[in-house]
């Protein structure tokens, strides 16, 4: 079994939407099934079979939130320190063709986020960073074409 690393942010996400599926997700499910039941006829019930499917969604979002917990090897950037690229890792990049800097840390899937600026360790940018550093260039196959970017810093906050 691979372990999957993530920041404590992202160990928090899992824990915080199981919470949320065990809770309410299974009470609120459990109760349209109810409700759907009294209407009569099953084989023909709308809503007993939509309350079915998403039941079903539930619990199999649950099952792969758990082996997710369970395979979870949290890292904490800050107490990494170093000038290559790892995970964890702040780094600030210029595009060499725009000249247009970006910012980007370097966290698990779970908690990827492109408008706040965090990208996956799968992603095809982290790829191309992880064990670079400071003013290496790196070549980024994008849906767009190939990229070039130098890193300018590698910060571990």
């Amino acid at each position: 079994m691979d372990k999957l690393p993530m920041t404590l942010r992202g160990f928090t996400m899992i824990e915080d939407e199981l919470k949320r599926l065990k809770g309410e997700g299974r009470s609120s499910v459990i109760k349209a099934i109810a409700e759907a039941r009294e209407h009569g006829d099953l084989s023909e019930n709308a809503e007993y079979h939509a309350a079915k499917e998403r039941q079903s969604f539930i619990e199999g979002r649950i099952l792969e939130l758990e082996d997710m917990q369970s395979r979870a090897q949290v890292i904490d950037p800050s107490s990494l320190s170093g000038s290559k690229v790892k995970f964890g890792a702040t780094v600030s990049l210029v595009d060499e063709e725009t000249d247009e800097e970006s910012r980007y840390q370097i966290v698990g899937e779970i908690e990827a986020d492109l408008k706040e600026g965090r990208i996956s360790i799968t992603s095809p940018v982290a790829r191309a960073l992880i064990g670079k550093e400071e003013g290496d260039v790196v070549e980024v196959m994008t849906p767009g074409g190939g990229r070039s970017y130098e890193i300018l810093k590698v910060d571990y906050i």
